[in-house]
């Protein structure tokens, strides 16, 4: 069960309950529409019960539903990228390496194995420089709707995706934020389950001295 609630005239709380058996987490999403387009605010991990949407449009219907997402994650691989920050001779590269594709050949490949739920193996990452990682796993899911990678920065809580891919992709670049030099990472095929119910808000007039 899903609801909303206004804690200012420009500013939302939702909370939730109820349990989602065997997920890996919620997407929160919201849309001005009642029938969208929707948009993903977070991906929640179970143990998150609350989520607070700020500084939203003006009198204005936002619409808001939650959707569980399953699927197994890899084994997770520690990257520890050499300081620096991301100079202008790394951001002038044309970083061919970095979008996302489906590689078919010996070692990265996807598997002729396949079935619904299947861990990703053989996860690596290649340094590329200071600030890129290129992330390469074998693809053994049938059927998943997205690919997550997430990361946990060293020192950190829990996993939590830093990047969505289409089915089937097995290969990607990231460029990190200065807290994921430090992290480990992990694939994860996933799928989505039932929608909730749609919490509605209509936002008031914006208060003097915001925007």
């Amino acid at each position: 069960m899903l609801i909303v609630t206004r804690v200012s005239p420009v500013d939302a709380k939702l909370s939730w309950h109820g349990k989602a058996p065997g997920a890996a987490g919620r997407i929160v999403e919201f849309a001005t529409e009642p029938r969208g387009p929707w948009t993903i605010l977070t991906y929640a991990p179970l143990g998150q019960t609350t989520y607070r949407h700020p500084d939203l449009i003006p009198e204005t219907h936002f619409y808001y539903r939650l959707r569980p997402y399953y699927g197994p994650a890899s084994r997770p691989v520690d990257v520890t990228l050499p300081k620096g920050s991301f100079t202008k001779a790394e951001q002038r590269q044309e970083h061919d390496w970095a979008p996302p594709r489906t590689i078919r050949r010996a070692g990265v490949r996807t598997s002729p194995a396949r079935r619904p739920a299947a861990t990703p193996t053989d996860l690596r990452a290649k340094i590329m420089h200071a600030n890129g990682i290129r992330f390469t796993w074998t693809d053994h899911a049938e059927g998943e709707r997205d690919y997550l990678l997430e990361n946990r920065p060293r020192g950190g809580g829990s996993f939590r995706p830093v990047a969505v891919l289409d089915p089937d992709i097995n290969s990607f670049g990231l460029i990190t934020l200065p807290n994921e030099k430090r992290a480990s990472y992990r694939v994860r095929p996933v799928t989505y389950g039932e929608r909730s119910n749609i919490a509605r808000l209509t936002t008031g007039e914006r208060p003097a001295g915001r925007g």
